[in-house]
């Protein structure tokens, strides 16, 4: 008897709440009824100008997302088309209408495949594919994006249902419209990418925009139904009315005869009970939960170790500033041109670039490193610094040079080597963007050119004419030669498949042509290198894929005199018996030197 006293007053309780915040919030019963019947009218699939706003928004989204623009990203939030479907999931989780959330989904299934599909045709056919901060920043989500949507899809909720006053209803719909067309979009890029580029990159950026939308579809549907469940949106005499509604609407109509034929028909009518609706929604959120978390660990510790480089830069900087860079009379002797930091195999090895009027000696140097392991409470044996000092004209430097002068470069070799090396340092700091990646340069002066430096690199694709001006003036920059000439020269990518019959070994003349090919790349460019992948089929032998590709090896390095060092090679059981073989880079760049012509 208590207990049932205890539960009717708790339900007396919810009952009161629930009236209360509808009360306040301005939803009345004719509202509720209003708010059902939109909802379940709005994920219709006939309606035109849903679907072509669904068409526009994923456009604007990927060239958005192509371009880094989020001005443009903003307008494909403002169409907002996938925010109706979602909210007809959580009313539907909220009223266990099964004919509403299959509707709901059919709807949302339907357009995110036209959305992502037309990303993929946009990719596809674009010039240009470069990986962009707006495409990164949605392609690792972690717990913080769930946070996101939950809040966005309650402030969607409760805006939905209020009465409409003024523009401050579209609010919401933009804050939700952030977390679905984009992360969809993110998803098209990456199947494009995969389609016409890169498998493996195209596929993890496909699954990071997934997993995104999947964790703000989840969060949003669950805040929506605990809104409408928290408003009582679901009362008999709405669920009489939308009956009715139901019963003059063609598409309810044949949902409902096809639910009719299935077997568990009358187990259809509603999606369970609340409590099991309620389990089933927060399960699925535990279970996103997992792979966010993980990425939030990632991006702490992302955080932690730019923390730290920060706190190792800025106390190497302030070590140097205050014992070294000044003279004893409180001139400058120093000034820092670049900071190189890098923790590897429990050392900290620091690469100092240093504009001096006076070089350093040996214990100087020294006490560098001993000051700078007290002020970072580590021992010196774990920190090696290379000092690259830069002289600039003074009396002290002419004076030590008269003193203990210093090798002049007097010949053209020595001078080609001095130019190198300079031109080597500076081509360290030069980032190539994906997915060229660099390959060898080359040096050569004339009395017409002062300087022309040429890069060539391994790319697919040629560097845009942005991408080439930027890394120009970068290089012109560097070597402080504004008039250098910088060229740009691809390099294609060989990737040869060889034929194989089951259990055949020798080299065919058709194959030797290909090899030559390869061959003839390599010894181009010293620091390319091949990567050899033999297909055992599953009727061989493991020697027989041996046998060919060690006959493969034998040939570059006889015929090609390819050394084995830059050959290497895999064995995978896999059918067809094929031979795939792929010219990639080496890590160590080989600079070419041309003749430096005689004025």
């Amino acid at each position: 008897m208590e207990k049932q006293k205890y539960t009717y007053s708790l339900f007396l309780a919810i009952a009161r709440f629930r009236n209360g915040l509808a009360r306040n919030l301005g939803v009345s019963a004719a509202r509720k009824e209003e708010i059902y019947l939109d909802i379940a009218q709005a994920v219709t699939l006939t309606d035109t100008s849903y679907w072509l706003q669904v068409l526009f928004a994923a456009g604007i989204a990927t060239l958005g997302l192509v371009l880094n623009s989020p001005a443009v990203i903003i307008g494909a939030m403002l169409i907002s088309p996938l925010m109706g479907s979602i909210l007809a999931n959580g009313l539907a989780l909220a009223a266990g209408d099964v004919i509403l959330v299959l509707r709901a989904i059919l709807n949302l299934i339907l357009s995110c495949s036209l959305a992502v599909g037309f990303a993929v045709l946009l990719v596809s056919i674009l010039p240009f594919k470069e990986m962009t901060g707006e495409i990164l920043a949605r392609t690792q989500p972690n717990l913080l994006d769930l946070g996101v949507a939950l809040f966005s899809g309650a402030v969607g909720a409760v805006a939905i249902s209020k009465e409409a006053k003024g523009i401050a209803t579209s609010i919401p719909g933009v804050s939700i419209a952030v977390a679905l067309m984009p992360p969809l979009c993110v998803v098209g890029y990456g199947i494009g990418i995969a389609i016409s580029a890169n498998t493996t990159t195209g596929l993890r950026i496909a699954s990071g925009g997934l997993l995104l939308f999947f964790t703000n579809f989840v969060a949003i549907t669950f805040t929506a139904m605990l809104v409408f469940l928290a408003l009582n949106v679901n009362t008999k005499a709405i669920e009489q009315r939308v009956i009715e509604w139901r019963s003059s609407d063609r598409e309810s109509i044949q949902l409902q005869r096809v639910i009719d034929k299935l077997p568990a028909s009358r187990r259809l009518k509603r999606i369970g009970s609340l409590p099991g609706r309620l389990l089933l929604i927060l399960a699925v959120i535990l279970l996103t939960s997992i792979p966010l978390s993980q990425s939030l660990g990632q991006l702490r510790n992302e955080v932690v170790y730019k923390q730290q480089e920060t706190h190792l830069r800025n106390t190497a900087t302030e070590v140097w500033q205050n014992n070294l860079a000044t003279l004893s009379d409180g001139q400058t002797k120093s000034y820092i041109r670049q900071l190189v930091l890098k923790e590897q195999g429990g050392q900290l090895l620091i690469q100092l670039q240093v504009f001096s009027n006076e070089i350093y000696t040996e214990a100087e140097k020294e006490n560098y490193r001993r000051l700078l392991s007290e002020k970072l409470s580590r021992p010196v044996e774990s920190i090696a610094l290379n000092l690259v000092e830069i002289p600039t004209a003074s009396n002290n430097l002419v004076r030590k040079d008269i003193e203990d002068p210093l090798p002049i470069p007097t010949t053209i070799p020595e001078i080609q080597a001095e130019l190198l090396k300079s031109i080597a340092f500076n081509l360290e700091s030069v980032k190539l963007p994906a997915p060229a990646e660099l390959v060898s340069y080359a040096a050569s002066t004339s009395p017409e050119v002062p300087l022309k430096i040429q890069i060539f690199y391994l790319s697919t694709r040629d560097m845009d004419a942005d991408g080439q001006a930027v890394i120009g003036e970068s290089i012109r920059t560097s070597l402080q030669t504004p008039t250098a000439k910088i060229v740009l020269e691809r390099i294609l990518p060989l990737l040869t498949t060889l034929q194989f019959e089951p259990k055949q070994t020798k080299l065919q003349p058709d194959q030797t042509q290909s090899l030559d090919a390869i061959a003839k790349l390599l010894q181009e460019y010293p620091k390319l290198g091949l990567d050899i992948t033999v297909n055992q089929a599953l009727s061989e032998k493991l020697a027989d894929a041996q046998i060919r590709s060690q006959a493969i090896v034998i040939y570059l390095q006889t015929k090609g005199q390819i050394p084995t060092d830059r050959i290497t090679t895999k064995t995978v059981i896999a059918e067809p018996a094929i031979v795939q073989l792929k010219v990639v880079v080496q890590p160590v760049v080989q600079p070419v030197v041309q003749p430096v012509a005689q004025p």
